[in-house]
């Protein structure tokens, strides 16, 4: 079984979509975590809205500061943009991707959803290629 993490600032958007949708693409195929650098203090109701509608539940998620652990855990770590500083990444090689999805905190629920489709694109794929 594949090991995943998605990273970024606050665990409260992207990572946590990405996270609901390896969960829910992946099925029993891979273990799945998400954490952030800087851990907002709740996930944002506009992802937990628009994966809802993907017929994803993510209400239970929270965000959650990555621990070294997570990194050692992970056999994929997938960071989503905005400048995600992580410093034990650096060293992961070929185990680390960054996807540089924009943060959509703070913008109309259209961007929102583009950024939402992005990412169950680029899990797709990244399920695929595991």
């Amino acid at each position: 079984m594949k090991k995943i993490l998605f990273i970024c600032v606050g665990n409260s958007c992207r990572s946590q979509m990405a996270e609901g949708f390896a969960r829910h693409l992946g099925k029993k195929e891979v273990a799945v975590k998400s954490a952030g650098t800087k851990p907002a203090l709740a996930v944002s109701g506009k992802a937990e809205l628009l994966m809802a509608e993907e017929g994803i539940d993510i209400s239970s998620h929270y965000p959650k500061p990555i621990s070294k652990d997570d990194l050692e855990w992970a056999d994929k770590v997938i960071l989503m943009g905005c400048g995600v500083e992580c410093p034990d990444v650096g060293t992961m090689g070929d185990k680390v991707e960054d996807w540089g999805i924009d943060d959509p905190i703070g913008q109309p629920i259209e961007f929102y959803r583009g950024i939402k489709e992005e990412i169950k694109k680029k899990v797709k794929d990244l399920l695929n290629r595991i």
